[in-house]
């Protein structure tokens, strides 16, 4: 389509932090907007979500309940091996959240679908019991996650809080409702729209980035933390026998 001027311009989604259709587009100098940012995507227009800045304020969240064991559940594998966004902003923003809060940080990678959302609870709850919440940026597995959570005996938002970045479909179908920062993916392909024609109208004009950074929706996900029993530190202070006193 591009060699023989079938359109006029593209927009490319799903970007990753090497990508060769962006690559080919900025040395080709063909009119291209991003949805998603790599460091070629900066010669032209792009819209994109904080990912990173999303992640960390899920992480603060938390911490601001009273968590200390926060789990993050990532997209699959593959897509985080392919460099996908999402996936390695998501993780950085988790990361740096939880070490800026002296916090030991534990992501997993989880297939986008219900039976790896099970699956990764059972991995987070094995190796470490006393977890008391987590943040997911994995829409599609959100029900598995539910799921493995009520298998393990942790009642949402009672015994185990979960916050994410979700479109409010996949965020209101669970129960209880996820509290969640929202994707705007209609917003985001109308801005992505405008800033192409933009390009198009004015060619030589410096290219316009978007970053968007949507607010946490309260929903009823998350609560105060219950560590889990048995899970609190031994006492420092020394044990003093009982002595039976007589009046």
């Amino acid at each position: 389509m591009v060699d023989d001027r079938r359109v006029d311009g593209v927009i490319v989604m799903e970007i990753r932090r090497e990508d060769d259709r962006v690559a080919y587009l900025a040395e080709a100098g063909f009119p291209f907007v991003a949805i998603g940012r790599n460091h070629r995507a900066d010669v032209a227009g792009w819209v994109d979500l904080d990912f990173a800045g999303l992640a960390g304020g899920c992480v603060q969240h938390l911490a601001d309940l009273g968590h200390r064991r926060i789990a993050f559940v990532n997209r699959s594998e593959q897509l985080f091996n392919s460099g996908y966004g999402f996936a390695r902003l998501g993780d950085e923003g988790y990361t740096e959240t939880m070490k800026k809060l002296l916090l030991t940080p534990h992501a997993y990678l989880c297939g986008d679908d219900l039976a790896s959302g099970e699956e990764v609870v059972e991995r987070i709850l094995s190796e470490d019991p006393a977890t008391t919440s987590l943040v997911t940026m994995n829409e599609a597995a959100l029900e598995g996650v539910y799921r493995g959570l009520t298998r393990n005996g942790r009642t949402v938002p009672r015994d185990f809080s979960v916050v994410g970045v979700a479109a409010s479909p996949w965020a209101e179908q669970v129960n209880p409702p996820l509290t969640a920062a929202e994707i705007p993916a209609k917003e985001m392909s109308r801005v992505a729209v405008e800033l192409m024609m933009r390009r198009l109208r004015s060619p030589d004009s410096p290219p316009r980035h978007v970053l968007l950074k949507p607010l946490i929706t309260l929903r009823g996900s998350t609560g105060h933390c219950r560590p889990v029993p048995g899970s609190e530190p031994e006492s420092d202070l020394p044990d003093f026998p009982d002595i039976d006193l007589d009046f």
